[in-house]
């Protein structure tokens, strides 16, 4: 027995997962077949480079249709341009025409007004000369409307028809985006960490191709034991052991969850991983719960929970023989827990199993 301070631990196994982000899933955007593989698991890659190519003899058909559609409808519009600038043009001069003809009238009108007052004319032509005028006026006005209804006819269908250029131009895009995506590129740095295709293999829109994981950003995935779960909490510190080095680390998230009688606890790594780190990488996983100050402690027992009374053999001064005492156990960590009752410092005490005495309060040891 011994009394001190005692770094309250817990401990679980766990492996190396991706963290969020740092993963990539590659999906079939469009069905095809596997024509090369170019990468395989375990092959160091970057963004742009190329895993496998897929084929799609339909889909390549439909790209070029799509894209003759397009320069179709692109010639399309600038004959539509032309022909609708010459219509405008035509109709300007037809304008121009009337508002000269009306002008041309309004003063030979005004000029035999002013005669007919005079007498110089009779009133009979200063009446035609008039009625000219009116008529050419509204001929005028009629011209000018209809050069206006023209723009307006010219804009409005040059819209539609650029929109049906607009809508091949989408549709030539996405025809041309799916046939670039049957190269199927990594989407970031790291490492191939999944391809199972084979070659001549046919796959469906959805169907995951691969998956990238970026190595260098990892986190342990530990799980602890549902009974010892309790006390975790966001941000303790934490050690994960990769067999390769111990790195440091502190808790980030807690499965609210139980599984199989353990809690899923995330720990993100402090510090760089060793050489040989990788994605499901088996790892061994210890969390600070607190410092105790000044508590009694002994090493953890094969039996008993903590906070429980067990029965323990407590060695008597002669080291011969060992009496049963009846000790309250506070809290526990990894290797040793927390006395409450029933021994004091320097007592020595039994912590194998013991289950065999049962029956007997005293032992003799030999």
């Amino acid at each position: 027995m011994k009394r001190g301070s005692v770094l309250r631990q817990v401990r679980g196994l766990g492996t190396l997962v991706p963290m969020e982000g740092s993963i990539q899933f590659l999906p079939a955007v469009t069905e095809g077949r596997v024509e090369k593989i170019l990468e395989l698991p375990g092959a160091q890659v970057k963004a742009d480079t190329i895993l496998l190519e897929l084929s799609n003899p339909q889909l390549t058909q439909e790209a070029l249709d799509s894209e003759w559609k397009l320069k179709a409808a692109e010639a399309d519009y600038k004959n539509l341009q032309v022909g609708l600038a010459s219509q405008v043009l035509a109709q300007k001069s037809l304008s121009a025409q009337a508002q000269s003809e009306y002008s041309q009238a309004k003063m030979q009108s005004d000029i035999d007004t002013e005669l007919a007052k005079l007498g110089v004319i009779s009133q009979l032509s200063q009446k035609v000369s008039s009625q000219k005028a009116e008529e050419l006026s509204t001929r005028n006005d009629i011209e000018k409307q209809r050069l206006t209804n023209s723009s307006e006819v010219l804009i409005a269908q040059l819209q539609a028809k650029q929109a049906e250029v607009e809508e091949f131009r989408a549709l030539a895009e996405l025809k041309k985006s799916q046939l670039d995506r049957l190269r199927v590129r990594a989407g970031i740095d790291g490492v191939l960490q999944e391809q199972t295709l084979k070659i001549g293999q046919f796959v469906t829109p959805g169907t995951t191709l691969a998956k990238v994981v970026q190595p260098q950003r990892l986190k342990a995935e530990l799980k602890i034991a549902e009974t010892q779960a309790k006390d975790i909490q966001l941000g303790q510190p934490a050690s994960v052991d990769t067999h390769n080095g111990v790195i440091p680390g502190h808790v980030v998230r807690i499965d609210p969850s139980v599984v199989n009688g353990t809690v899923t606890v995330d720990v993100a790594l402090d510090s760089a991983l060793p050489q040989g780190a990788r994605p499901d990488l088996s790892v061994d996983g210890t969390i600070d719960l607190e410092k105790m100050q000044n508590v009694l402690y002994v090493g953890r027992p094969a039996f008993g929970q903590e906070q429980s009374t067990v029965g323990m053999f407590k060695l008597e001064p002669d080291g011969n023989n060992a009496v049963r005492a009846q000790v309250k156990l506070g809290r526990s960590s990894v290797n040793t827990v927390e006395i409450l009752q029933g021994l004091k410092e320097g007592d020595q005490v039994i912590l194998s199993d013991m289950s065999r005495w049962d029956n007997f309060d005293r032992i003799r040891l030999e």
